[in-house]
């Protein structure tokens, strides 16, 4: 087995792991992963990443939908809306050229980047199920994002079901997956009219992001979701970076390269600064007594 391929499938072992513990992430690993790793052309790694996220949030969707964590009226009305954006706008990404996708897919791996750092926790839950009306819109304008770019699934879609459907974290992972896996095959459906695929190659990542997905589900409430999801963010802010320094000319890819890291910078001092206000706030509300001898 060559080498590019062994990494090629350990990386899509945690595209896995990053659907089934998180609900989305999964494109946003898969696409640079086949177009840096593997060596796709970009509308070929965009196409073969719908296919493999779809069948990995099948397999994740089930494993939740066991522990009562998929909200299938909801799924199906924001899943339904999404095929219909995503299978338009794969017809539309197919004849876009390359370069053009993957800025456009770096710029929506900024922006999930972005929400992960700076979300600090979930609404409370209102309700078990999303209003069908929300649901619909949300769900057109998520799926004709990820049908376009191939990404932007999870990372729009469990937000959306937290915080404006008053959905519980697990319960919007699991509904989620539904989502992702409805969606993922409908753009899949409007890229092959003008891509084909390695299926070899897609099947056998495939494969490991599936083992990956059980390894995900498993940990679901193991491990603190604000923590992960924080560090995931400043992963995906650096895969964004390196995306746009690669696709853009010369001096641009060096200028998005120094803005990022002083963004960074920026993002880390403030969350540094506000950590310390808190922690200096709760003494000055709870000071310690003071024990005389």
């Amino acid at each position: 087995m060559e080498a590019y391929l062994i990494v090629v499938l350990i990386l899509a072992v945690l595209v896995g792991v990053s659907l089934g513990l998180l609900g989305g992430g999964g494109s946003i690993l898969t696409v640079p992963l086949l177009t840096y790793v593997a060596g796709m052309d970009p509308r070929e790694a965009i196409s073969a990443s719908l296919f493999i996220v779809g069948v990995t949030s099948l397999v994740g969707m089930l494993s939740h939908a066991r522990r009562g964590n998929v909200r299938w009226r909801t799924g199906l009305v924001f899943g339904g809306a999404s095929m219909v954006g995503a299978f338009g706008a794969g017809l539309v990404g197919g004849y876009l050229p390359g370069t053009v996708l993957m800025i456009a897919f770096a710029l929506m791996m900024l922006t999930s980047a972005a929400a992960m750092i700076r979300r600090k926790g979930t609404a409370r839950p209102r309700r078990t199920d999303m209003a069908a009306g929300r649901a619909v819109l949300d769900g057109f304008v998520v799926g004709a994002i990820t049908g376009l770019v191939g990404a932007g699934g999870g990372f729009l879609v469990v937000p959306a079901l937290v915080l404006l459907g008053g959905l519980a974290m697990p319960a919007a992972v699991g509904t989620s997956l539904l989502v992702i896996t409805m969606k993922s095959f409908a753009g899949l459906g409007g890229y092959l009219t003008t891509v084909s695929l390695d299926w070899a190659l897609v099947g056998a990542v495939t494969a490991a992001a599936v083992a990956g997905s059980f390894l995900g589900t498993a940990l679901t409430g193991r491990v603190p979701e604000g923590l992960l999801r924080r560090l995931f963010g400043f992963f995906v802010l650096g895969m964004g970076v390196l995306v746009l320094a690669l696709e853009l000319p010369a001096p641009g890819g060096a200028v998005v390269v120094l803005a990022a890291a002083l963004v960074t910078v920026v993002a880390l001092g403030g969350r540094a600064v506000g950590a310390h206000r808190r922690r200096t706030s709760t003494r000055l509300r709870n000071p310690e007594p003071i024990h005389h001898p």
